[in-house]
């Protein structure tokens, strides 16, 4: 098992500074327990609006609200002293105006201590990036496959396997990089397509179904345990089967009630 040695928490400067050095690990987490679990092993945590489905079984990440989002970010920073802790911003929270983007991302770095926010953008919402971090919020630029645009896309599909989408992506990679985010995660992009934007980059990327050449990797932790459901994404390599671990021991927990071996005195006061 691999650790990281730091003296303090990861810092935005310090990640930027990964790029061509070594490879940037990240997962998600949005608990207390996951967080301080990973915090040692991983270079930041995404509190992702994906705590959507896997924290609260919703059918997409567009019902995350902005209060959830500033809840589960404040526990993932208590509960950590060493990763770089990044929040998903979740839809609705800055698409219609820079002016409203810059109130609600200033409100959960205040409310949350985390370093930084992540944002679904395109070459459109790189002026509001812009505005960002001219007024001090580091932002990492999310492109590619972006489930908050799934309506428009029509669906969870790979992006940038045309020669069209592609052009598009490298576009918006280059849009978000001029407005200063510090970073980009790309989703679902065509492999060429994310190591073309990798090696034109000054700034990190970090690759979920991207391609090896992405400066880092990012993975919903709940998918490589194991606990993400029965449709595992095609990018994710489950690591563990927890789920199993779960319920063998949940089953054993009920066998012994039942039976009357549990509980024994051991586990009681006052005997």
């Amino acid at each position: 098992m691999s650790t990281q040695v730091r003296n303090g928490r990861m810092t935005v400067p310090q990640l930027v500074a990964m790029k061509g050095r070594r490879k940037i690990v990240s997962l998600t987490a949005y608990s207390s327990a996951i967080a301080q679990v990973i915090d040692p092993l991983v270079d930041f945590i995404l509190v992702g609006d994906s705590t959507a489905m896997v924290g609260y079984g919703r059918s997409s990440t567009l019902g995350m609200r902005l209060d959830e989002t500033i809840a589960h970010t404040r526990a993932v920073v208590d509960s950590t002293r060493l990763a770089c802790v990044i929040a998903d911003m979740p839809f609705g929270s800055y698409q219609e105006s820079p002016e409203q983007a810059f109130r609600n991302c200033a409100e959960v770095l205040a409310r949350t201590g985390c370093a930084a926010v992540k944002l679904e953008v395109n070459q459109v919402l790189a002026s509001t990036v812009a505005f960002l971090v001219e007024r001090g919020v580091p932002v990492m630029a999310h492109i590619g496959l972006m489930p908050q645009f799934v309506n428009v896309m029509g669906g969870y599909k790979a992006q940038g396997l045309s020669s069209e989408g592609g052009a598009t992506l490298l576009a918006d990679a280059r849009a978000n990089l001029r407005a200063g985010a510090f970073a980009l995660l790309l989703e679902g992009v065509a492999e060429p397509v994310a190591r073309a934007i990798t090696e034109a980059s000054d700034k990190p990327t970090i690759g979920i179904g991207a391609s090896p050449a992405c400066d880092g990797q990012v993975l919903v932790t709940e998918d490589l345990l194991g606990l993400g459901g029965e449709h595992v994404p095609r990018f994710v390599k489950q690591y563990a089967d927890v789920a199993g671990v779960i319920r063998e021991a949940c089953a054993r927990f009920g066998d012994e009630v039942r039976d009357g071996t549990f509980p024994t005195l051991d586990h009681c006061y006052g005997v």
